[in-house]
């Protein structure tokens, strides 16, 4: 969540919920101004006992809405003591989105976006190809899911739809964890209420399915490159397996120090890229003669961001690997690139930083094989 000129007060504010033991805290979430703590069951939940939970008042995130919200805390705090809090008091009725023949959603969503790209940029750790990127393929997709079955079952509020939305994506997989997350945000953007938290229905998707994949052997890659006849798609098959780039960053690299002849032949992936600027060495290094890589043949690719996306590039190198079957995906030369360098025992905080992610999520990946490595050096160590 981006930073508001009102959160210092909201902190002072729980401070002083914290130490009067209300058991209430004020959260903010976007714009508007939430209250969070354990509460009864609500009226429509199958829970039997108290637990945490929010209550969506909606309240303008500004100093007239925080005043507003501590007088709220201190009557929800009577009536729990009282044993006379009522649910229906606290949440409003969810908007019936389909009155006008889903007329009023797409307002809503046109709304959503324009307030997404806003926050986004505004934040300054987001560039704009990335941003389109981002809305493009993690949000559209379920969006759009939800206007079609908002239109199906006109009858369905707001959030029944999506509810129906998240379920009819297939469980336990990382589409259904992305239209979660993606309609959590739009109905945190309407302040509806949802009373089940959509990240209850991710169930057992993670970076656990990273580690159980096959990847490909060095031998396994090496064959089906053989097996590509067009050499300028070789090349951009090439260039991934031996640095490991996402799909569209082999369009958005500088090859000045392969092609010069440069001993280290680093890459420099450019600031467009979904993370920013990063440099990148070869792994095997071999690998630069045996797939020609001095010789930069990148295909004819639309890479102007003013007409296309990060996300477009990228499906036109899967489309290719398909149409001439290559075995595995695209991201599979990437994980093999970083289970190699893990395997020479290159420091993970230098390979996360070659593959432009966080070193926490490269721990949390490769797991498996970070743990492999370090026991293998500990009994080496215990071994003499």
């Amino acid at each position: 969540m981006t930073t508001h000129s009102l959160d210092d007060s909201i902190a002072q504010v729980n401070q002083r919920l914290k130490v009067a033991k209300l058991g209430l805290k004020v959260e903010r979430r976007g714009e508007k101004l939430n209250l969070r703590g354990v509460l009864p069951p609500r009226p429509d939940s199958l829970k039997l006992s108290a637990s945490h939970q929010r209550i969506p008042l909606g309240i303008p995130a500004n100093d007239n809405g925080l005043a507003q919200v501590v007088e709220t805390v201190k009557l929800i705090a009577a009536q729990l003591i009282a044993d006379t809090f009522d649910w229906h008091d606290y949440i409003k009725a969810t908007p019936d989105i389909n009155s006008s023949g889903g007329a009023d959603l797409s307002a809503h969503i046109a709304a959503f976006e324009s307030h997404f790209f806003q926050q986004r940029l505004e934040s300054g750790r987001s560039k704009p190809s990335s941003v389109k990127t981002t809305w493009q393929k993690a949000y559209v997709p379920y969006l759009r899911k939800l206007q079609a079955i908002a239109s199906q079952h006109p009858d369905l509020s707001l959030s029944e739809s999506i509810y129906t939305t998240v379920q009819s994506t297939k469980a336990n997989s990382r589409s259904r964890q992305i239209c979660c997350t993606a309609l959590d945000a739009f109905a945190t953007f309407l302040s509806i209420p949802l009373p089940t938290e959509l990240k209850s229905f991710w169930g057992s998707y993670g970076n656990s399915k990273t580690q159980l994949r096959q990847l490909p052997t060095d031998a396994e890659i090496l064959a089906a490159y053989k097996a590509i006849p067009n050499p300028n798609w070789q090349f951009v098959y090439g260039i991934m397996a031996t640095y490991g780039l996402r799909n569209h960053e082999v369009f958005f690299s500088d090859y000045a120090m392969l092609a010069g002849g440069d001993d280290e032949a680093i890459l420099e992936v450019l600031e467009s890229t979904k993370t920013g600027a990063h440099d990148v060495w070869p792994f095997h290094r071999a690998w630069k003669a045996t797939f020609h890589l001095r010789d930069i043949r990148l295909p004819k690719v639309n890479t102007d961001l003013n007409t296309t996306t990060l996300q477009l590039v990228g499906q036109q190198v899967s489309r290719q690997f398909k149409r001439y079957k290559v075995p595995f995906s695209p991201y599979d030369l990437r994980h093999a690139w970083a289970i190699r360098t893990i395997g020479v025992g290159l420091p993970d905080t230098v390979s996360a930083r070659m593959m432009g992610h966080s070193v926490a999520i490269h721990n949390n990946t490769y797991q498996r094989w970070i743990t492999r490595r370090d026991q293998r050096a500990a009994v080496k160590a215990a071994m003499g």
